[in-house]
């Protein structure tokens, strides 16, 4: 068992009804509240976080150097933070400066000229 897999005691106050509820499907299961209750906050924060809502407002956030690295792989796993951090250090480069080449003719004369349309006509 790693140092992060210790348990760690958690209080917190819930609704009688739900604590009955919860006892009730407890010892219908022959298991623990505690199990339920751990096991019930594992799915919820797995399927939190699988939510692309939930993983564009951390992507938001990370961007917006509201979230730390660290919380941003806490929130969303290891791989989806790097591929995060990927993209946000592609937003933070300069772009290219590069003029357009002026010796080659790439369209071969056929290039077609485009009017972007006014703001009132979209």
């Amino acid at each position: 068992m790693s140092a992060s897999d210790d348990p760690r005691r958690v209080h917190f106050q819930s609704p009688e009804y739900l604590v009955d509820r919860l006892d009730a499907i407890a010892e219908l299961f022959d298991k623990d509240r505690t199990d339920l209750l751990v096991e019930a906050i594992r799915e919820y924060i797995e399927d939190t976080a699988d939510s692309e809502t939930f993983q564009e407002l951390v992507a938001t956030k990370y961007y917006d150097d509201q979230l730390e690295f660290e919380t941003v792989k806490q929130l969303v796993g290891a791989e989806t933070a790097q591929r995060l951090r990927l993209l946000k250090a592609d937003l933070e480069d300069e772009p290219l400066n590069l003029a357009a080449p002026d010796d080659v003719d790439i369209y071969d004369g056929d290039a077609t000229v485009v009017e972007p349309a006014g703001d009132d006509e979209r």
